[in-house]
């Protein structure tokens, strides 16, 4: 059951769990498990979503994922490697120059080979179908808000990138809006330039309200800091990540002495925080009001990586074979229990997280309360409203 108070989940734990999930979709060509993956996704988005603009922006993930898996597909016919026995449509085969070889054009479509093209499409576009979940339900504001204060550049350079398709979401809805207030009934391509205009103009004028809002706010101050603290926050900085590339070297080469795995990758996560709060301390900022992370986010977070965990068990067990399409023979998909399991569990954020707050609704004032009117007003109407001792006006 959700708790009683309405609230916002942290943003942090939102795209932990999307990455979770995307990365349990990144190791499967099941279709089962993909379009189960995709379900849980668009469950949690439409239970857990706000009224925010980028709340609308899933929709458009869901139609660049159909775009893509119709990409692929026809490029499969076109260009793609033929393989199978069951030959679904006779096509000429284009022979290429010797400085071509391998690539065939048209040639006999397979359903075997349309299969495997489907389903990688469809891979491709579930995991950017959770990416879009996560830039749904979290806040990019409070998002780049939650970040240290040394990554807050490039938070504010991510943030802008993520939330180009919501606001051109909103764009794109309010010029339609107006065009139909105005009766404008045009479509197709006759309508195109009416609504990119007007979408391209809005895109301008937001850029130039949030540079000057992010001035006026003192973004980019920094406090003056020593010569030798800005070199001890390069030199842990580049250190740990020099260390943290040796150190996954060294677990993914099993040939590696052993104090050059998880040691050094230990060591460089270690310096890499420490010249992070170093950084951080020269950003002159402060937090508001910061955002709790409490049991939601815990529930939140573990749900997503026990999606990705399940998938890897499945794989490390020996049943790898149940992830993937079978297509030698082809067959129906296998149903492996623990990774659906996985996936179930990643549904959870949408029946025990809090739920959204609602819509902030302006409050409509009474006619008693316009101008002119001297009583019946909020605090403070009447006394603006008031003339100066003896009637006389300005």
């Amino acid at each position: 059951m959700s708790p009683a108070l309405p609230r916002p989940v942290h943003p942090v734990a939102w795209w932990v769990w999307a990455l979770g999930l995307a990365v349990a979709a990144s190791s499967v060509t099941n279709p089962v498990l993909l379009l189960a993956a995709l379900g849980v996704a668009a469950l949690v988005v439409t239970s857990r979503r706000g009224s925010s603009p980028w709340a609308r922006s899933f929709r458009l993930y869901l139609w660049l994922g159909l775009f893509i898996v119709l990409v692929r597909t026809v490029l499969h016919v076109l260009v793609g490697l033929k393989f199978g026995t069951t030959v679904l449509l006779p096509l000429p085969e284009v022979t290429l120059p010797s400085w071509a070889a391998g690539i065939d054009v048209l040639g006999d479509v397979r359903l075997e080979g349309l299969v495997r093209a489907v389903t990688d499409g469809l891979r491709l576009a579930v995991m950017i179908a959770c990416i879009g979940a996560a830039n749904a339900l979290a806040n990019p504001k409070r998002l780049l808000r939650s970040l240290p204060g040394a990554l807050s550049e490039i938070g504010s350079a991510v943030v802008v990138t993520i939330t180009v398709a919501p606001q051109l979401a909103d764009s794109v809805q309010r010029v339609m809006r107006a065009r139909a207030l105005r009766g404008d009934t045009a479509r197709g391509i006759r309508a195109l330039p009416r609504i990119a205009l007007p979408v391209l103009e809005d895109t301008l004028d937001r850029s130039l309200m949030l540079a000057s809002a992010m001035d006026s706010r003192g973004y980019g101050r920094r406090r003056l800091v020593s010569t030798g603290t800005r070199a001890l926050t390069s030199l842990c900085t580049l250190g740990g990540l020099l260390a943290s590339a040796v150190g996954i070297y060294g677990i993914l080469d099993a040939t590696t002495p052993g104090w050059l795995g998880a040691p050094a990758l230990g060591a460089g996560v270690a310096l890499s925080l420490t010249g992070i709060w170093l950084g951080g301390r020269a950003n002159a900022r402060s937090t508001y009001r910061p955002d709790p992370w409490r049991a939601p986010e815990w529930l939140t977070v573990l749900s997503g990586i026990a999606a990705a965990v399940a998938v890897r068990i499945v794989m490390v067990s020996g049943d790898a074979a149940s992830l993937g399409m079978p297509l030698d023979p082809l067959s129906a998909p296998a149903l492996p229990l623990v990774a659906v399991a996985g996936l179930l569990v990643a549904a959870l954020p949408a029946f025990l997280t809090p739920p959204p707050p609602p819509a902030a609704t302006r409050a409509r004032s009474s006619p008693r309360g316009r101008a002119g009117s001297g009583h019946a007003g909020p605090a403070g109407a009447t006394v603006a409203n008031r003339q100066p001792a003896g009637g006389a006006t300005s």
